[in-house]
């Protein structure tokens, strides 16, 4: 038998033992993910010619961030306003969700002129793809299935997932011509069981930057139609694809003006270059006025455990653009400019690869895509090579960030992808 001394000397160890085994010992380490750890790699890196073409973030010509002008002239106009910082209500500022909604489905639009769209703000639009997910998954009567682009945004998935829904994907990018795969997609639509949700890009598709053409569109909506689905759009960058904001909401309103029930997801990150301020809607066509009025309720349920309400500043100043004519104007003009250089690199790049370098590989596909993002081809054993030959950073799926391109360097990334493309 121990003495006292013996056990009380014992006692203190096997408890220090005890508590070097943590609550969380059983947490396992979690992927990095791809574009992070593309900038960090970027980062670490010292050439002065590396290149970071993974961020998705709007860069100008000298590779700097951009702020917007109408933008800057917001802000300024709401410092003087002296406006306080009180809760919003759930469902976000009424004067930014009226001008997010007017601007996606045009002011002419019945979900507008009838005043049968229930919409809420967002924490930009991944919160509204979460809120829209969760209203999917608890009200959709028809299906738990989602259908979603092979690619697709990465986020997409978890999203869906972790909200309940049922998650497989459709045929979109055909790799052999670095285009729309439309017979694919088509076929895919009508194998699926009637009334499945689908997951439309409405423009500038991430990660591709293929979009089907309006002649195309008419071909998707025909489809949807006669299988009466059910159509989630997600549009990250009206505006910041083509430069005009009514071409790039050309599939959203077509498909409402087809009675086609429809949710919109919106984000002002990228075409206001607002992306810190977190700052989207979410939004539903609904049959009547007194159909919007329930399905708000319900929003706001969903949205009250989520984060209770959003934030105030960044809806203010999109609420200030929109609603002020000449800081829209100003906004619009801007908006075209982005995309006019985006639009500009891939011109360059193209022709810089076709008669400076004089690949024969197939380039069209570079200025055929559109938005902020190229897939470029490029097979993940040519992006390790223009990694560590060139210093340039790309996610190994061969996705090109179209804005980490600039005049100095388009013909520096042309030679690079030449070289590890050639034959």
């Amino acid at each position: 038998m121990l003495s006292a001394i013996t056990r009380a000397n014992v006692k203190p160890t096997r408890l220090a033992q005890r508590a070097l085994v943590s609550t969380w010992t059983n947490v396992p380490q979690g992927p990095p993910d791809a574009i992070l750890g593309v900038t960090e790699a970027f980062k670490k890196n010292t050439n002065v010619k590396k290149m970071n073409l993974g961020v998705g973030a709007y860069r100008d010509d000298a590779g700097k961030p951009y702020v917007l002008s109408s933008v800057k002239k917001a802000e300024h106009k709401l410092i003087n306003s002296n406006m306080d910082k009180e809760y919003a209500g759930i469902m976000g500022l009424p004067d930014f969700t009226a001008a997010a909604g007017r601007l996606a489905y045009g002011d002419n639009s019945p979900a507008i002129t009838e005043n049968k769209l229930a919409i809420t703000q967002s924490i930009s639009g991944t919160g509204a793809l979460r809120i829209g997910a969760a209203f999917l998954s608890k009200f959709y009567p028809h299906s738990k299935n989602i259908l979603v682009p092979n690619p697709t945004w990465g986020n997409h998935i978890p999203i869906m997932e972790h909200s309940g829904l049922t998650l497989e994907k459709y045929s979109y990018f055909d790799k052999q011509t670095n285009g729309l795969n439309i017979d694919g997609m088509l076929e895919d639509f009508h194998k699926a069981p009637k009334n499945t949700i689908l997951l439309l890009h409405a423009c500038a598709h991430n990660p591709t930057g293929v979009d089907p053409t309006p002649a195309q569109w008419d071909e998707i909506s025909k489809v949807v139609k006669e299988r009466d689905h059910f159509v989630f759009f997600d549009m990250a960058y009206q505006g910041f694809a083509s430069g005009d904001c009514n071409r790039d909401a050309y599939a959203l309103r077509k498909f409402v003006d087809e009675g086609h029930s429809v949710v919109l997801a919106q984000s002002f990150a990228k075409n206001m270059g607002l992306y810190g301020e977190r700052v989207g809607s979410f939004s539903v066509v609904c049959a009547d006025q007194e159909e919007r009025a329930r399905v708000e309720s319900q929003l706001k349920i969903i949205i009250r455990p989520m984060y209770s309400n959003p934030p105030i500043h960044g809806a203010r100043l999109v609420s200030t653009v929109l609603n002020t004519p000449e800081l829209k104007e100003e906004w619009l003009g801007e908006v075209k400019v982005m995309a006019d250089r985006i639009i500009t690199m891939r011109n360059k790049l193209r022709g810089h690869l076709e008669n400076d370098f004089g690949s024969k590989k197939n380039w069209n596909h570079i200025t055929n895509q559109i938005g902020m993002f190229c897939y470029s081809g490029m097979t993940p054993e040519q992006v390790d090579k223009i990694k560590e030959d060139w210093h340039i950073y790309l996610t190994r799926d061969g996705r090109i960030s179209m804005a980490g391109i600039s005049s100095d360097n388009v013909k520096y990334l042309a030679e690079a992808i030449h070289d590890v493309t050639k034959d």
